[in-house]
């Protein structure tokens, strides 16, 4: 994969700000340690390598090749440190990091969760139609009320759409404005944009109501400051119960016919590139509606037959999940830890390459396709 000419140098924080941009670290899970872990963000960056795991033989491919940045899934620093030593198992991974100057950048279960990541790439291979998130929360969405002067409506929306507010589903520059006016007195010591200090103003404002997910609202908030007029904004944020429909843990949908669980199996199979599979169900049922989950999944059993799939693809399964799903009738593919999250390596390095070929700055990414899952068959 290659960059374009002629575009200025990148530095580290351009490229966090571009993988946070995509996939918010605000997304990930509160145990989950994502973001930059080891590098300097003012350092210069050319050359990326995405990979699955933060290795010792990874890294070391990563400085082989002249990078200066590695982005794995998987975190290098995950649990407290209590020694950095050469021959530990993380020191001495992160002696080679930090003595060659190589940034590592961490997108786990925020690019899970997150929009045109993991689950999606998941969902797509195994050709599901009507992909949907399939474990949502509450929580995620505000809804921002602000008082602007009627002329500046227009300005401040959409410097407020810009910084990623108004996305309902599949639409954008979604607001609600209503008209009324707004009372003021400013103090002796203010600048005001309108009226004189010590004198009580009423002023045609525009109220303008707009949905936020939570992990934009500290850029939507800057913009607005940045952008409105007055001195004093008078904004609120709302605290919504909504269920966003646009990310969530694990994806469900349909396949384009009825199969077999045994015909279903051989497709997962070939799709995933897996030579063997775990599986839990009766091979003649018939599958249709499918949920998946990259990784570990097994936790996901229950919604799964909550929201009526026939089977759950996914990895890492325990014993009495097993036995929970066969109990109520689930089907559950195992396919494995490594062979449904290996898809992260080719298509994040495609996403991030097609979002810098659209940026000021070049980054040449490259794929770690030599990784192997530590499991053999034995």
């Amino acid at each position: 994969m290659g960059g374009m000419k002629g575009k200025r140098k990148a530095c580290i924080q351009d490229l966090v700000g571009l993988v946070n941009r995509l996939y918010p670290t605000g997304l990930a899970e509160e145990w989950d340690n994502v973001g930059l872990q080891v590098g300097d963000p003012k350092g210069t960056v050319q050359r990326v390598m995405v990979a699955l795991d933060p290795s010792l033989e990874v890294v070391e491919k990563a400085i082989e090749s002249e990078c200066q940045a590695l982005i794995t899934h998987h975190p290098l620093l995950f649990r407290s440190l209590k020694k950095v030593v050469p021959g530990g198992e993380v020191g001495s991974i992160l002696f080679q990091v930090i003595q060659n100057n190589l940034a590592l950048v961490v997108a786990h279960t925020n690019l899970d969760r997150a929009r045109d990541g993991l689950n999606d790439w998941l969902a797509q291979r195994l050709a599901l139609r009507n992909i949907k998130p399939f474990e949502t929360k509450k929580g995620e969405l505000l809804k921002l009320v602000v008082y602007v002067p009627s002329n500046f409506g227009e300005e401040v929306a959409n410097a407020l759409f810009e910084a990623g507010a108004g996305h309902v589903g599949e639409y954008d520059q979604c607001s609600f404005r209503a008209t009324g006016q707004g009372t003021f007195r400013p103090g002796p010591d203010t600048s005001p944009f309108m009226g004189e200090p010590g004198r009580q103003e009423r002023v045609e404002e525009l109220r303008l109501e707009v949905i936020v997910p939570r992990e934009n609202i500290e850029q939507v908030r800057r913009k607005l400051l940045q952008t409105h007029p007055y001195e004093e904004v008078a904004y609120d944020l709302i605290p919504l119960e909504n269920s966003r429909q646009d990310l969530g843990l694990g994806r469900i949908g349909r396949l384009a016919g009825k199969l077999s669980l045994e015909e279903f199996v051989e497709s997962v199979k070939e799709k995933l590139e897996v030579p063997l599979v775990r599986l839990v169900g009766d091979r003649g049922q018939t599958i249709e509606k499918v949920a998946v989950c990259g990784g570990g999944g097994g936790g996901l059993v229950g919604e799964a037959i909550r929201q009526g799939a026939d089977v759950l693809v996914t990895g890492d399964l325990k014993y009495h999940e097993a036995r929970s799903a066969e109990s109520q009738g689930l089907a559950v593919i195992d396919a494995g830890h490594f062979h449904t999250e290996k898809w992260v390596v080719p298509n994040l390095a495609e996403r991030l390459e097609k979002e810098v070929n659209k940026s000021g700055f070049e980054i040449v990414f490259s794929e770690m396709n030599q990784e192997m899952d530590p499991f053999r068959i034995v």
